[in-house]
């Protein structure tokens, strides 16, 4: 193969697929790398997408698939003959098999199980009866376990013979006569250790395991927590059931942090790329939210309506209004992003709601106390003492209200069972307005009385 060829660049590829030179492409493709491969395919129509994976050498694609977003993989499928399809969900781990038979519609998904040998086929149902988003949809059962009297040249020999289609090495897993897990170990204790030991010689009875039940996000808590490359699965009773790995964490905390992101924009979740988004889907995860909200604005509509006489005879009342109600939402806002990313990082928990309360209260008084002598200068410009006055103890009262807000209504999302990034900041920046304009005008109606 020429130099040329092996240096050939992404741009110099998508020529080669606008030109449909499909000899060339076969022979640049076979030696980029797999990654390289996959943003391939990622950025080009899917009928390409499957002609380009047709052309890769067996193993090369085998590598290329296990790389590729879920979301792609179900394209992938379903544009595959039923043979050619189940060779590759043959060929997968059994939780990357898990994540694309769960995202397959459902009769796809039992043509391609009946495929499957029977041991595999057992295997696939047994994950896909956990719950959804539960750490037994991330775990595999491919892994390496041992007996605690094995002895050091057993237990590599047991390696050699079935080490090859574990998902990793890193991590060997020590389990009784009933399957019940007694301690995790690594290879290079025992690579490390004396010809003569046994694998009970290197144990310390110090693991950490997941329940099979639990919310995927507690994985993610645990391997920050830990750094830990791999950890088992167990059930109620300790019986090892699989592992997690790394890379199936990292998925999901990506997942996790793109599904907040959207929250946060008050966005329903995507759940594909932005780019493959058609109209329709986006109009759909957005307009519920808007229309929401509008109808939350109208309540800030009728509150104004009824101090309209107030504000006839105060017109500069009015010059105040977006700036106090403005200032609520901002420090709302502020408050709980800062919550729902403690709340999503294990920084703190909802028990942790009374301690962190007087803390903002303490916090929203000094900033009201700033930003009411920042607005009082104004408001006497503006207006004279009495506006100056009503302004000033407005903003203070508001900034306060906002900033206890932004920080509960996150927990109380958490208490009642919600994402709390539902605490976006729209409907923070809402809430606020609702607040702030009722504050205002009635602090402003009782001032000017007296």
């Amino acid at each position: 193969m020429s130099d040329i060829l092996r240096t050939v660049l992404k741009p110099d590829i998508l020529e080669l697929v606008e030109l449909r030179d499909w000899a060339t492409l076969q022979e640049v493709l076979r030696h980029q790398p797999a990654t390289d491969i996959v943003e391939l395919l990622d950025a080009v129509s899917d009928s390409d997408a499957l002609i380009l994976y047709r052309l890769l050498p067996r193993k090369l694609a085998e590598d290329v698939f296990d790389l590729l977003p879920v979301e792609l993989q179900n394209r992938l499928v379903r544009l595959m003959s039923s043979d050619e399809a189940a060779a590759i969900v043959e060929q997968m781990s059994p939780d990357d098999r898990t994540a694309l038979l769960e995202e397959l519609p459902a009769p796809v998904a039992r043509r391609l199980l009946d495929m499957l040998p029977e041991g595999q086929r057992r295997a696939a149902l047994a994950l896909l009866n956990y719950p959804e988003d539960s750490v037994g949809r991330l775990m595999t059962t491919a892994y390496v376990r041992v007996r605690p009297e094995w002895t050091r040249e057993q237990v590599l020999e047991h390696i050699r013979q079935y080490g090859a289609d574990s998902e990793t090495l890193e991590m060997l897993y020590v389990t009784d006569e009933r399957g019940r897990l007694m301690d995790d170990i690594r290879l290079r204790q025992i690579i490390l250790a004396n010809p003569g030991a046994r694998v009970a010689d290197l144990m310390d009875h110090r693991f950490i395991a997941l329940r099979a039940d639990q919310d995927r996000e507690a994985a993610v808590h645990e391997f920050r927590k830990y750094d830990l490359y791999a950890m088992p699965v167990v059930d109620s009773e300790g019986h090892l059931l699989g592992i997690v790995t790394h890379d199936d964490v990292l998925q999901v905390a990506t997942q996790e942090a793109t599904e907040d992101f959207h929250r946060i924009g008050t966005v329903q979740p995507l759940h594909t790329r932005f780019a493959m988004a058609g109209v329709g889907l986006l109009i759909r995860r957005r307009v519920s939210w808007l229309l929401a909200l509008v109808g939350a604005n109208l309540i800030s509509g009728s509150i104004i309506h009824r101090f309209e006489d107030l504000i006839a005879a105060n017109i500069v009342l009015a010059f105040f209004l977006p700036l106090l109600v403005d200032s609520g939402g901002n420090c709302g806002s502020q408050s709980s992003t800062l919550v729902v990313r403690a709340l999503a990082t294990g920084d703190i928990t909802p028990r942790d709601a009374g301690r962190l309360l007087a803390r903002e209260l303490m916090v929203g008084l000094l900033l009201g106390v700033l930003t009411a002598a920042a607005v009082f200068v104004l408001g006497w410009w503006r207006g004279g003492l009495p506006i100056a006055e009503i302004v000033a103890l407005a903003m203070a009262t508001i900034v306060v209200v906002s900033s206890v807000i932004g920080l509960m209504l996150p927990f109380l999302l958490s208490w009642l069972g919600f994402d709390p990034a539902m605490a976006s900041a729209p409907l923070i920046t809402t809430l606020a307005d609702i607040t702030g304009i009722t504050i205002y005008f009635l602090i402003a109606s009782r001032w000017l009385a007296c």
